[in-house]
Protein backbone atom coordinates (compact mmCIF):
# COMPACT_ATOMS: atom_id res chain seq x y z
CA UNK A 1 0.00 0.00 0.00
CA UNK A 2 3.10 2.40 0.40
CA UNK A 3 3.57 1.80 -3.02
CA UNK A 4 0.39 2.63 -4.18
CA UNK A 5 0.71 5.82 -2.29
CA UNK A 6 3.58 6.84 -3.21
CA UNK A 7 2.35 6.32 -7.17
CA UNK A 8 -1.12 8.23 -5.87
CA UNK A 9 1.21 11.20 -4.80
CA UNK A 10 4.11 11.39 -7.62
CA UNK A 11 1.34 11.04 -10.38
CA UNK A 12 -1.16 13.70 -8.69
CA UNK A 13 1.52 16.59 -7.37
CA UNK A 14 3.15 16.39 -11.09
CA UNK A 15 -0.16 16.64 -12.46
CA UNK A 16 -0.81 19.76 -9.71
CA UNK A 17 2.11 21.44 -10.43
CA UNK A 18 1.73 21.52 -13.82
CA UNK A 19 -2.20 23.09 -13.86
CA UNK A 20 -0.76 25.46 -11.08
CA UNK A 21 2.05 26.51 -13.23
CA UNK A 22 -0.52 27.67 -16.37
CA UNK A 23 -2.83 28.87 -13.55
CA UNK A 24 -0.22 31.59 -12.47
CA UNK A 25 1.35 31.98 -15.76
CA UNK A 26 -2.31 33.34 -16.96
CA UNK A 27 -2.88 35.26 -13.86
CA UNK A 28 1.10 37.20 -14.00
CA UNK A 29 -0.05 37.69 -18.12
CA UNK A 30 -3.17 39.33 -16.94
CA UNK A 31 -1.57 41.17 -14.42
CA UNK A 32 0.95 42.51 -16.42
CA UNK A 33 -1.03 43.40 -19.07
CA UNK A 34 -3.25 45.71 -16.56
CA UNK A 35 0.23 47.47 -15.80
CA UNK A 36 1.29 48.08 -18.86
CA UNK A 37 -0.82 51.22 -19.92
CA UNK A 38 1.21 52.92 -16.54
CA UNK A 39 4.68 52.37 -17.84
CA UNK A 40 6.48 55.21 -18.65
CA UNK A 41 4.46 57.01 -16.45
CA UNK A 42 6.65 59.22 -13.97
CA UNK A 43 9.54 56.51 -12.50
CA UNK A 44 7.79 53.76 -13.44
CA UNK A 45 9.49 51.37 -16.61
CA UNK A 46 8.64 48.06 -17.24
CA UNK A 47 10.95 46.38 -14.60
CA UNK A 48 8.94 47.91 -12.19
CA UNK A 49 5.93 46.53 -13.50
CA UNK A 50 8.12 42.78 -13.70
CA UNK A 51 9.09 43.10 -10.03
CA UNK A 52 5.19 44.34 -8.94
CA UNK A 53 3.71 41.05 -11.13
CA UNK A 54 6.43 39.04 -9.47
CA UNK A 55 5.52 39.78 -6.16
CA UNK A 56 1.62 38.95 -6.67
CA UNK A 57 2.81 35.39 -7.64
CA UNK A 58 2.00 33.94 -3.69
CA UNK A 59 -1.31 35.54 -3.16
CA UNK A 60 -2.07 33.91 -7.14
CA UNK A 61 -0.61 30.64 -5.86
CA UNK A 62 -2.91 30.75 -2.32
CA UNK A 63 -6.11 31.89 -4.23
CA UNK A 64 -5.97 29.10 -7.31
CA UNK A 65 -3.97 26.17 -5.35
CA UNK A 66 -7.43 24.62 -4.27
CA UNK A 67 -8.83 24.59 -8.00
CA UNK A 68 -5.77 23.70 -9.33
CA UNK A 69 -6.04 20.90 -6.74
CA UNK A 70 -8.96 19.67 -8.10
CA UNK A 71 -8.19 19.70 -11.80
CA UNK A 72 -4.73 18.33 -11.45
CA UNK A 73 -6.20 15.02 -9.16
CA UNK A 74 -9.40 15.27 -11.72
CA UNK A 75 -6.58 14.28 -14.42
CA UNK A 76 -4.33 11.60 -12.74
CA UNK A 77 -8.09 9.58 -12.06
CA UNK A 78 -8.94 9.82 -15.53
CA UNK A 79 -5.60 8.83 -16.54
CA UNK A 80 -5.94 5.94 -13.98
CA UNK A 81 -9.44 4.98 -15.16
CA UNK A 82 -8.38 5.11 -19.04
CA UNK A 83 -5.56 2.55 -18.75
CA UNK A 84 -7.93 0.42 -16.71
CA UNK A 85 -5.20 0.81 -14.04
CA UNK A 86 -7.73 2.26 -11.39
CA UNK A 87 -9.69 -1.11 -12.09
CA UNK A 88 -6.90 -3.23 -11.46
CA UNK A 89 -6.37 -1.23 -8.50
CA UNK A 90 -9.90 -1.79 -7.36
CA UNK A 91 -9.59 -5.20 -8.42
CA UNK A 92 -6.43 -5.58 -5.90
CA UNK A 93 -8.79 -4.91 -2.85
CA UNK A 94 -8.33 -1.15 -2.93
CA UNK A 95 -11.57 -0.31 -1.72
CA UNK A 96 -13.38 3.82 -2.02
CA UNK A 97 -12.18 4.38 1.33
CA UNK A 98 -8.95 3.59 0.92
CA UNK A 99 -8.52 5.72 -1.90
CA UNK A 100 -9.96 8.48 -0.10
CA UNK A 101 -7.76 8.26 2.37
CA UNK A 102 -4.42 8.26 0.15
CA UNK A 103 -6.27 11.41 -1.80
CA UNK A 104 -5.99 12.80 2.19
CA UNK A 105 -2.95 12.16 2.89
CA UNK A 106 -1.99 13.92 -0.15
CA UNK A 107 -4.45 16.73 -0.14
CA UNK A 108 -2.27 17.59 3.33
CA UNK A 109 0.52 18.64 1.47
CA UNK A 110 -1.48 20.91 -0.37
CA UNK A 111 -3.05 22.66 2.54
CA UNK A 112 -0.32 22.79 4.25
CA UNK A 113 1.84 24.44 1.17
CA UNK A 114 -1.66 26.96 1.06
CA UNK A 115 -1.27 27.73 4.59
CA UNK A 116 2.19 28.68 4.19
CA UNK A 117 1.44 30.85 1.01
CA UNK A 118 -1.39 32.40 2.75
CA UNK A 119 -0.30 32.99 5.98
CA UNK A 120 3.71 33.85 6.38
CA UNK A 121 4.28 34.74 2.32
CA UNK A 122 1.27 36.40 0.87
CA UNK A 123 1.07 39.10 3.84
CA UNK A 124 4.89 40.14 3.42
CA UNK A 125 4.77 40.13 -0.73
CA UNK A 126 1.38 41.56 -0.77
CA UNK A 127 2.78 45.35 0.50
CA UNK A 128 5.79 44.59 -1.32
CA UNK A 129 4.39 44.82 -4.61
CA UNK A 130 2.22 47.80 -3.95
CA UNK A 131 5.73 49.37 -2.33
CA UNK A 132 7.10 48.70 -5.56
CA UNK A 133 4.60 50.30 -7.75
CA UNK A 134 3.65 53.42 -5.58
CA UNK A 135 7.47 54.04 -4.85
CA UNK A 136 8.52 53.99 -8.47
CA UNK A 137 5.63 55.95 -9.86
CA UNK A 138 6.38 58.67 -6.57
CA UNK A 139 2.95 57.57 -5.28
CA UNK A 140 1.85 58.16 -1.77
CA UNK A 141 -0.39 55.04 -0.48
CA UNK A 142 -3.46 56.81 -0.16
CA UNK A 143 -3.28 59.12 -3.30
CA UNK A 144 -6.33 57.99 -4.45
CA UNK A 145 -8.45 59.18 -1.64
CA UNK A 146 -9.62 62.82 -1.78
CA UNK A 147 -9.88 63.35 1.75
CA UNK A 148 -6.52 60.47 3.14
CA UNK A 149 -6.37 57.86 5.68
CA UNK A 150 -9.59 58.01 7.71
CA UNK A 151 -9.47 55.60 11.35
CA UNK A 152 -11.03 55.46 14.11
CA UNK A 153 -9.89 54.56 18.09
CA UNK A 154 -10.36 55.26 21.84
CA UNK A 155 -8.50 57.82 24.06
CA UNK A 156 -7.66 56.60 27.36
CA UNK A 157 -6.91 58.61 30.70
CA UNK A 158 -3.07 57.46 31.96
CA UNK A 159 -2.12 55.82 28.57
CA UNK A 160 -3.24 52.96 26.22
CA UNK A 161 -4.67 50.90 29.54
CA UNK A 162 -6.39 53.37 31.91
CA UNK A 163 -10.06 54.01 31.56
CA UNK A 164 -11.81 55.00 28.13
CA UNK A 165 -12.19 58.96 28.17
CA UNK A 166 -13.49 59.53 24.87
CA UNK A 167 -12.68 58.65 21.22
CA UNK A 168 -10.65 60.01 18.28
CA UNK A 169 -10.92 60.58 14.52
CA UNK A 170 -7.52 59.59 12.52
CA UNK A 171 -7.11 61.25 9.44
CA UNK A 172 -3.91 61.37 7.82
CA UNK A 173 -3.60 62.96 4.23
CA UNK A 174 -0.67 60.88 2.73
CA UNK A 175 0.68 57.89 4.00
CA UNK A 176 4.10 56.97 2.41
CA UNK A 177 5.62 53.66 1.57
CA UNK A 178 8.16 53.73 4.66
CA UNK A 179 4.98 54.10 7.18
CA UNK A 180 5.57 58.09 7.81
CA UNK A 181 2.21 60.06 7.98
CA UNK A 182 1.76 63.55 6.57
CA UNK A 183 -0.75 66.00 7.06
CA UNK A 184 -2.32 64.51 10.44
CA UNK A 185 -5.30 65.50 11.36
CA UNK A 186 -6.83 64.37 14.91
CA UNK A 187 -10.25 65.06 16.34
CA UNK A 188 -10.84 64.52 19.96
CA UNK A 189 -14.19 63.70 21.38
CA UNK A 190 -15.37 63.05 24.88
CA UNK A 191 -17.60 60.22 25.87
CA UNK A 192 -20.46 62.68 25.05
CA UNK A 193 -19.04 63.33 21.66
CA UNK A 194 -18.53 66.87 22.19
CA UNK A 195 -15.44 68.27 20.66
CA UNK A 196 -12.87 68.66 23.10
CA UNK A 197 -9.65 68.88 20.73
CA UNK A 198 -8.42 69.38 17.32
CA UNK A 199 -4.97 68.28 16.64
CA UNK A 200 -2.69 68.83 13.52
CA UNK A 201 0.69 67.76 11.87
CA UNK A 202 3.01 68.52 9.45
CA UNK A 203 3.71 64.69 10.07
CA UNK A 204 4.06 61.80 12.08
CA UNK A 205 6.30 58.69 12.85
CA UNK A 206 5.51 55.97 14.88
CA UNK A 207 8.73 55.80 17.93
CA UNK A 208 6.99 52.02 19.09
CA UNK A 209 5.22 51.28 22.79
CA UNK A 210 1.65 52.62 21.27
CA UNK A 211 3.25 56.00 20.53
CA UNK A 212 2.99 58.46 17.91
CA UNK A 213 5.80 61.84 17.39
CA UNK A 214 4.20 63.83 15.99
CA UNK A 215 5.90 67.09 13.95
CA UNK A 216 5.03 70.67 13.81
CA UNK A 217 1.95 70.10 16.05
CA UNK A 218 -0.84 72.86 16.38
CA UNK A 219 -3.22 71.79 19.13
CA UNK A 220 -6.30 73.44 19.62
CA UNK A 221 -8.22 72.74 22.95
CA UNK A 222 -12.32 73.33 23.45
CA UNK A 223 -12.88 73.56 26.84
CA UNK A 224 -16.56 73.69 29.12
CA UNK A 225 -16.95 74.85 32.55
CA UNK A 226 -20.22 73.07 32.65
CA UNK A 227 -19.57 69.40 34.58
CA UNK A 228 -20.75 66.84 32.43
CA UNK A 229 -23.45 64.39 33.29
CA UNK A 230 -21.47 60.50 33.07
CA UNK A 231 -23.22 58.40 30.81
CA UNK A 232 -26.50 56.38 32.69
CA UNK A 233 -26.24 59.28 35.47
CA UNK A 234 -29.56 60.04 36.05
CA UNK A 235 -30.76 63.39 34.39
CA UNK A 236 -30.92 67.08 36.82
CA UNK A 237 -34.76 69.14 36.31
CA UNK A 238 -34.65 71.13 33.76
CA UNK A 239 -31.53 70.08 32.07
CA UNK A 240 -31.66 70.83 28.19
CA UNK A 241 -30.69 68.86 25.15
CA UNK A 242 -27.93 71.45 24.45
CA UNK A 243 -26.40 71.21 28.55
CA UNK A 244 -26.05 67.47 27.61
CA UNK A 245 -24.47 66.95 24.06
CA UNK A 246 -24.18 70.60 22.65
CA UNK A 247 -20.80 71.61 22.22
CA UNK A 248 -21.40 74.90 24.79
CA UNK A 249 -17.25 75.95 24.27
CA UNK A 250 -16.76 78.06 26.95
CA UNK A 251 -13.31 78.73 25.72
CA UNK A 252 -10.74 77.62 23.25
CA UNK A 253 -7.13 77.52 23.77
CA UNK A 254 -4.20 77.22 21.13
CA UNK A 255 -0.59 76.35 21.36
CA UNK A 256 2.19 75.27 18.83
CA UNK A 257 4.59 72.50 19.50
CA UNK A 258 7.21 71.73 17.67
CA UNK A 259 7.02 67.43 18.32
CA UNK A 260 4.15 65.93 20.63
CA UNK A 261 4.02 62.45 21.85
CA UNK A 262 0.79 60.71 20.79
CA UNK A 263 -0.34 57.58 22.79
CA UNK A 264 -3.04 55.77 20.36
CA UNK A 265 -4.41 52.30 19.35
CA UNK A 266 -3.47 53.09 15.99
CA UNK A 267 -0.11 51.43 14.58
CA UNK A 268 1.29 51.28 11.29
CA UNK A 269 0.21 47.44 11.13
CA UNK A 270 -3.24 48.39 11.60
CA UNK A 271 -3.01 51.13 9.07
CA UNK A 272 -1.31 48.92 6.74
CA UNK A 273 -4.29 46.48 6.95
CA UNK A 274 -6.68 48.94 7.11
CA UNK A 275 -6.14 49.71 3.32
CA UNK A 276 -5.21 45.93 2.01
CA UNK A 277 -7.29 43.52 0.46
CA UNK A 278 -8.86 41.45 3.24
CA UNK A 279 -8.33 38.46 0.53
CA UNK A 280 -4.20 39.37 0.90
CA UNK A 281 -3.95 39.53 4.42
CA UNK A 282 -3.38 36.66 6.67
CA UNK A 283 -5.39 35.16 9.72
CA UNK A 284 -3.56 37.04 12.41
CA UNK A 285 -3.98 40.64 10.75
CA UNK A 286 -7.65 40.05 10.27
CA UNK A 287 -8.00 38.77 13.73
CA UNK A 288 -6.23 42.11 14.58
CA UNK A 289 -8.22 44.45 12.72
CA UNK A 290 -11.66 42.77 13.90
CA UNK A 291 -10.74 43.27 17.17
CA UNK A 292 -10.01 46.91 16.49
CA UNK A 293 -13.25 47.33 14.50
CA UNK A 294 -15.11 45.93 17.41
CA UNK A 295 -13.46 47.96 19.80
CA UNK A 296 -14.47 51.36 18.12
CA UNK A 297 -18.36 50.36 17.10
CA UNK A 298 -17.22 50.00 13.36
CA UNK A 299 -18.52 47.18 11.00
CA UNK A 300 -16.54 44.14 11.32
CA UNK A 301 -18.76 41.52 9.47
CA UNK A 302 -16.82 41.64 5.67
CA UNK A 303 -13.63 41.50 7.82
CA UNK A 304 -14.88 38.36 9.87
CA UNK A 305 -16.05 36.33 6.77
CA UNK A 306 -12.37 36.69 5.42
CA UNK A 307 -11.10 35.47 8.31
CA UNK A 308 -12.61 32.44 8.67
CA UNK A 309 -12.28 32.00 4.88
CA UNK A 310 -8.75 32.16 5.80
CA UNK A 311 -9.03 29.27 7.78
CA UNK A 312 -11.50 27.24 5.76
CA UNK A 313 -10.18 28.02 2.27
CA UNK A 314 -7.12 25.80 2.75
CA UNK A 315 -9.27 22.98 3.69
CA UNK A 316 -11.47 22.87 0.80
CA UNK A 317 -8.84 21.04 -1.18
CA UNK A 318 -9.66 18.10 0.85
CA UNK A 319 -13.45 18.30 -0.26
CA UNK A 320 -12.25 18.84 -4.25
CA UNK A 321 -10.26 16.07 -4.43
CA UNK A 322 -12.60 14.11 -2.47
CA UNK A 323 -14.78 15.51 -5.76
CA UNK A 324 -12.57 14.56 -8.52
CA UNK A 325 -11.95 10.44 -6.89
CA UNK A 326 -15.80 9.52 -8.90
CA UNK A 327 -13.62 10.45 -12.22
CA UNK A 328 -11.81 7.35 -11.35
CA UNK A 329 -14.83 4.82 -11.77
CA UNK A 330 -15.84 6.29 -14.92
CA UNK A 331 -14.52 4.57 -17.94
CA UNK A 332 -13.72 5.69 -21.22
CA UNK A 333 -16.69 5.48 -22.42
CA UNK A 334 -18.16 8.27 -20.19
CA UNK A 335 -15.71 10.57 -22.00
CA UNK A 336 -12.21 11.42 -22.54
CA UNK A 337 -9.46 12.46 -20.07
CA UNK A 338 -9.80 16.10 -21.96
CA UNK A 339 -13.82 16.38 -21.57
CA UNK A 340 -13.60 15.50 -17.64
CA UNK A 341 -10.94 17.81 -17.65
CA UNK A 342 -13.26 20.45 -18.79
CA UNK A 343 -15.38 19.24 -16.54
CA UNK A 344 -13.22 19.65 -13.94
CA UNK A 345 -12.90 23.44 -14.42
CA UNK A 346 -16.25 24.22 -14.73
CA UNK A 347 -16.64 22.85 -11.24
CA UNK A 348 -13.47 24.58 -10.00
CA UNK A 349 -15.06 27.34 -11.28
CA UNK A 350 -18.35 26.96 -10.08
CA UNK A 351 -17.22 26.41 -6.64
CA UNK A 352 -15.11 30.21 -6.71
CA UNK A 353 -18.31 31.80 -8.09
CA UNK A 354 -20.01 29.81 -5.37
CA UNK A 355 -18.11 30.88 -2.48
CA UNK A 356 -17.42 34.68 -3.35
CA UNK A 357 -21.67 34.60 -3.84
CA UNK A 358 -21.89 33.36 -0.04
CA UNK A 359 -19.31 35.99 1.13
CA UNK A 360 -21.59 38.75 -0.14
CA UNK A 361 -24.59 37.03 0.98
CA UNK A 362 -23.24 36.86 4.57
CA UNK A 363 -22.38 40.60 4.44
CA UNK A 364 -25.81 41.43 3.30
CA UNK A 365 -27.77 39.11 5.74
CA UNK A 366 -27.11 38.48 9.44
CA UNK A 367 -25.94 34.88 8.67
CA UNK A 368 -23.01 33.82 11.23
CA UNK A 369 -19.34 34.65 9.84
CA UNK A 370 -17.94 31.10 10.01
CA UNK A 371 -21.59 29.53 8.72
CA UNK A 372 -20.92 31.91 5.60
CA UNK A 373 -17.66 30.52 5.30
CA UNK A 374 -17.97 27.52 5.67
CA UNK A 375 -21.40 26.81 3.91
CA UNK A 376 -19.32 26.59 0.13
CA UNK A 377 -17.08 23.48 1.17
CA UNK A 378 -20.10 21.72 2.91
CA UNK A 379 -22.22 21.66 -0.12
CA UNK A 380 -19.65 20.42 -2.43
CA UNK A 381 -19.03 18.32 -0.08
CA UNK A 382 -22.20 16.57 -0.10
CA UNK A 383 -21.85 16.78 -3.81
CA UNK A 384 -18.55 14.12 -3.86
CA UNK A 385 -20.51 12.44 -1.15
CA UNK A 386 -23.54 12.13 -3.93
CA UNK A 387 -21.09 11.56 -7.10
CA UNK A 388 -19.28 8.39 -4.93
CA UNK A 389 -22.40 6.73 -4.04
CA UNK A 390 -23.93 7.17 -7.88
CA UNK A 391 -20.92 5.78 -9.34
CA UNK A 392 -20.38 3.08 -6.82
CA UNK A 393 -24.08 1.60 -7.62
CA UNK A 394 -23.72 2.09 -11.59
Amino acid sequence: MKILQRYFFVNISQAVAFVLVAFLGLAAFMDLTQELPSVGKGGYQFQHALLYVLALVPGNIYRVMPVAALIGTIYTMAQFAQSSEFTIMRASSMSTRMAAMMLFKIGIVFVVITFIFGELITPRTAPLAERIRLQAKGATLSAEFRSGMWTKDTIHAGGAGGPITGSRFFNARQIRPDGQLVDVRLYEFDNNMRMRALITAAGATFSGNSTWRLQDVTETQFSNSRTLRAPGEAAVSGESIQARYGQDTASVATRKLPTLDLVSEITPKILSVSRSDPERMSANELAVYTRHLAENRQETERFKIAFWKKLIGPLSIFVLMALALPFGYLQTRSGGVSLKIFVGIMIGVSFLLIDSLFSHIGILTTWPAFLTALAPSLLFLLLAIGALRWVESH
